[in-house]
């Protein structure tokens, strides 16, 4: 289990405001210890996870949350990167996003991800989707260090 003295690290790359104060706020209430970082495209979540320029020292995140739906790069794209670098590889992804369309889910597995979540509009449902996840993540996996 990952409950310890270290918090986990969570990136999540979400460019819509208001799905960012919803996982913020999912996380607050949490009771799990745990650090979220938030940026708002592909390519500063790149540039994070790379810990380049600005990014430079930042935590290595142990759970990536990430929308499909970006400016400057997609999501997709961002994912397949992830996948390809093999000093990311092994950090889990999971997509939350609005999509449902079968061909994101099929492309988003197809590139690795670990889980596909499709974003809950109601907000409620939303708030405790983002806390399953969470727990699952935090409580449940055996993360690598």
């Amino acid at each position: 289990m990952n409950q310890g003295p270290h918090p986990i690290e969570v990136l999540l790359v979400e460019d819509d405001p208001g799905d960012v104060l919803l996982t913020v706020e999912a996380f607050e209430h949490n009771k799990v210890n745990n650090t979220l970082h938030v940026v708002n495209d592909g390519e500063q979540a790149m540039a994070f996870l790379r810990q380049a320029g600005e990014y430079a020292g930042v935590p290595r995140p142990d759970l990536i949350l990430l929308d499909l739906n970006l400016p400057r790069k997609d999501g997709r794209e961002v994912l397949q990167e992830i996948k390809e670098d093999e000093h990311l590889r092994r950090i889990p992804v999971v997509v939350l996003t609005t999509s449902e369309a079968d061909e994101d889910i099929l492309r988003s597995y197809n590139l690795h991800a670990n889980a596909y979540v499709t974003k809950p509009v109601d907000f409620d449902q939303f708030i405790s989707v983002v806390r399953r996840i969470d727990d699952f993540f935090v409580t449940v996996v055996k993360l690598p260090n």
